[in-house]
């Protein structure tokens, strides 16, 4: 499991974010129609078996600002999740800082 904390340093008492780049789109993603009801977290558990990696579905669809709720038939692209791959690319953006 992905920790998205791992490199989150504090600086003058105040928590620093990561950002991670979400991978570009490629032929292994998934492509869906969002239902009635649906929401990030409940997304990420029924494809990636893991409700915590809601994050990689809103950056990677532009959502999620202040609510988990997802529009009703709003097409939404699944990344593929390979852990080592967003290991690798949160290593990539701690080294652009």
């Amino acid at each position: 499991m992905i920790n998205r904390y791992k490199h989150t340093t504090t600086e003058n008492k105040r928590f620093k974010s990561v950002r991670y780049r979400i991978p570009k789109p490629s032929s292994e993603d998934v492509y869906i129609f969002s239902r009635s009801g649906d929401r990030l977290d409940l997304i990420a558990q029924e494809f990636y078996q893991d409700a915590r990696l809601w994050w990689i579905i809103a950056e990677a669809n532009n959502l999620g600002k202040g609510t988990f709720a997802v529009p009703t038939g709003l097409q939404i692209r699944i990344p593929k999740y390979d852990q080592r791959q967003f290991e690798d690319l949160s290593d990539a953006a701690n080294k652009e800082r």
